[in-house]
């Protein structure tokens, strides 16, 4: 089945993405952000001026909206703890142990900890598909 390039698509002549697939051009914007900033136009001022004086007055949902652009709630903070070094898919024992540890001492959080542990558990596949890599090197090599 041929497929033929359609009008001022970005395919070549089988059909398949040329090259570099440039996709939109930087800085373009959703339709839908492009029809709110048409429809609000020079308004945006006043509106934002309007949420300040109902957050001032006590409007709470007001409040909450101009605290959320003001000061966002934080996704992510560093953790800082001792973790051993990883050199070997073996030594994910002693991460793990050093990460539960911390959780227990109260120096970071269980959410923390599960989000380091994950790290720890990524880090050690890698080293242990590293490890077998090599291993499969010096089988091929005693060939």
């Amino acid at each position: 089945m041929t497929r033929k390039s359609v009008g001022n698509s970005y395919t070549d002549e089988r059909g398949k993405f040329a090259p570099g697939n440039p996709g939109k051009p930087k800085g373009t914007r959703h339709k839908v952000t492009r029809a709110v900033e048409d429809l609000l136009g020079s308004q945006t001022g006043a509106l934002t001026q309007k949420a300040v004086d109902l957050a001032l007055e006590g409007d709470t949902a007001a409040l909450r909206l101009c605290m959320e652009r003001i000061a966002p709630p934080r996704k992510d903070s560093p953790v800082q703890f001792d973790l051993p070094p990883m050199k070997s898919a073996n030594d994910a024992v002693e991460a793990s142990q050093a990460v539960l540890q911390a959780v227990s001492d109260g120096e970071i959080t269980p959410m923390e900890g599960a989000a380091v542990m994950a790290l720890v558990e990524q880090y050690r596949r890698t080293l242990e598909t590293s490890e077998l890599e090599q291993r499969i090197a010096a089988l091929e090599e005693q060939k």
